[in-house]
């Protein structure tokens, strides 16, 4: 079994490349760009080591969890501004009620559904600048490839609602041309 420390940069088959943040006796737990959070057996024979943790520590204090959570977002994420919740949903929760009464609803904190799409938000803005960047994209490839990215942000104006701040909503098509 192959043993590897808290801040390795790992490649897998299937995830791709990460970064090892956490760890017990039987599992890592990894953070893939293209992916998120894994929770993964240490068993597993298919990991390959692209970089190796950066030293060997015998306690791990929370502040060195924060830092590695902290230096693998800044390795991946080009997205640095806080996005605030409006406050009227602080605390709030979401009720997702089937229409069928036998079965059960859902209840997520509109903290994480707000978490989940800022995050949807800001890997759409990536996608963005890898097209915009690709250097094998003509440019009319780029532009079609950016009309359906823009379509997809005017279909998620439904969850402006939760932005504190106006900047930070989605804009669609008729928006964008409606402030040019």
């Amino acid at each position: 079994m192959t043993q590897f420390g808290i801040g390795a940069k790992i490649s897998h088959p299937q995830f791709g490349e990460g970064v090892i943040f956490g760890m017990d006796d039987y599992k890592y737990k990894i953070f893939f760009k293209e992916h998120g959070d894994k929770e993964l057996g240490k068993a597993f024979d298919g990991y390959t080591l692209l970089e190796p943790a950066p030293g060997v520590v015998s306690t791990v204090e929370l502040s060195d969890v924060v830092d590695a959570v902290k230096n693998v977002f800044d390795m991946y994420y080009d997205v640095s501004e806080i996005v605030e919740l409006g406050d009227k949903w602080e605390g709030g929760t979401l009720i997702i009620q089937p229409a069928d009464t036998s079965l059960k609803g859902k209840e997520i904190p509109v903290d994480v559904f707000f978490h989940k799409i800022v995050m949807l938000r800001d890997r759409l803005r990536v996608l963005e600048q890898k097209i915009n960047a690709h250097g094998k994209l003509t440019d009319a490839e780029k532009v079609e490839m950016q009309q359906y990215i823009t379509k997809i942000y005017g279909s998620l104006t439904t969850f402006n609602v939760l932005f504190k701040s106006k900047k930070d909503w989605f804009v669609g098509e008729s928006s964008k041309s409606d402030n040019d």
